[in-house]
């Protein structure tokens, strides 16, 4: 017998990669995993979507934002300050931030961040599967979650994820989806035991999961029609939604 396909909200976390997995009729389990490949090897057979907090198409060269982080800086109107534009390529490959900046520098005339520098391991890590594992470039697919969570809730957040205010608007757009949202982050928290993940990775992987698996509105890029790098993979990241999101 086939095993039922599984819908996937994965992100990474201080090294590791919660994923929180979904059934068609709703959550199923969420686990934690030391690297991205682990993931891949564990659902490779059953997933039907993997969305994932990590930058996917890569920027070669350029002096403009990839496509996705333009778009998602325009619906999220007070958290746009949330997205980090990724190093170019050949900067996330670079073990020292002095020598990624100046590849930046150079690929780009634009600076390299901190934060986005911090998030390297993580996007050489996921570029590499990508690049070496065909199967796995349809299954993931990239998904920035203050943009999912925009979408559940209809209107722009205010408050930074890391606060109990924070918290209580993001817990409030995942019940104004699902109303059953509440026992499901309780139990991914639970399944984290023994891991150093915070609250605030649980919510943004459940909102990835719940925008993964089949439910109201429909899956939406932004931007609507993304380019590609030029490895072939899409600029675009994902939600989901009755219409398309406005610019804020």
């Amino acid at each position: 017998m086939t095993e039922e396909r599984r819908y996937l909200g994965v992100v990474e976390t201080d090294g590791e990669w919660l994923a929180v997995a979904f059934a068609a009729d709703g959550f199923d389990h969420a686990d934690v995993f030391p690297e991205i490949g682990s993931v891949w090897a564990r659902y490779e057979e059953i997933a039907e979507s993997i969305l994932v907090d990590v930058p996917i198409g890569l920027r070669e060269a350029g002096d403009g934002p990839r496509p996705a982080d333009a778009a998602a800086r325009a619906v999220l109107g007070p958290r746009a300050e949330a997205v980090v534009d990724p190093p170019v390529r050949e900067a996330a490959r670079k073990r020292r931030y002095p020598a990624a900046a100046r590849v930046m520098e150079r690929k780009t005339g634009r600076e390299l961040s901190r934060p986005a520098f911090e998030r390297s391991d993580a996007i050489v890590a996921l570029d590499d599967l990508l690049q070496e594992v065909s199967a796995a470039r349809p299954v993931f697919v990239e998904a920035d979650p203050e943009v999912c969570f925009r979408a559940f809730a209809g209107t722009t957040l205010e408050e930074d994820p890391d606060t109990a205010a924070g918290y209580a608007e993001r817990m409030r757009a995942l019940a104004t989806f699902d109303r059953d949202a509440p026992p499901v982050v309780q139990e991914a928290a639970e399944a984290t035991a023994g891991h150093a993940v915070s609250v605030r990775d649980v919510l943004d992987a459940v909102a990835l999961g719940y925008t993964a698996r089949p439910g109201p509105g429909s899956l939406r890029r932004l931007p609507a029609d993304p380019p590609t790098d030029p490895t072939g993979l899409p600029l675009g990241t994902v939600y989901r939604a009755e219409t398309p999101l406005e610019e804020a």
